[in-house]
């Protein structure tokens, strides 16, 4: 989904990104071809365990005469929404029993629900992945 950034840059500075539908959200980068994954990480980390909802995507002229964006130009860059959508799905799986019993008996210790256990988990399996 194409969302605009705000871009500033000085002299001997990196790129300022400013995210106008992600209130307090920011990032930088160093080379104009690093932006979109910057970009992407940035928003990324914003909803990372957060439970809100994704915003619509504005246009940079909504943002016209705001005192925030001035001296420096807007980009509309695609996000990956699929990598922040924070909102939880009921999932149904099946597993054996004993495998159940060691799960929870984890869980508890870490303090954490079968839930949020197994999330965390596939988390960590995943990250491998990519």
């Amino acid at each position: 989904m194409l969302y605009p950034v705000y871009v500033h840059k000085d002299e001997n500075t990196a790129y300022g990104l400013t995210f106008p539908d992600f209130d307090g959200c920011f990032s930088a980068a160093d080379e104009m071809q690093d932006i979109p994954q910057m970009v992407q990480e940035a928003v990324e980390l914003y909803f990372e365990g957060e439970d809100m909802a994704l915003p619509q995507p504005s246009s940079p002229e909504q943002w016209l005469g705001d005192d925030r964006f001035e001296g420096g130009y807007w980009l509309l860059v695609n996000i990956d929404t699929s990598k922040i959508n924070t909102k939880s799905i009921r999932i149904n799986i099946s597993m054996s029993e004993s495998l159940v019993n060691r799960i929870d008996a984890v869980a508890k210790k870490q303090h954490l629900s079968r839930s949020a256990f197994l999330a965390k988990s596939a988390e960590l399996a995943l990250s491998d992945e990519y």
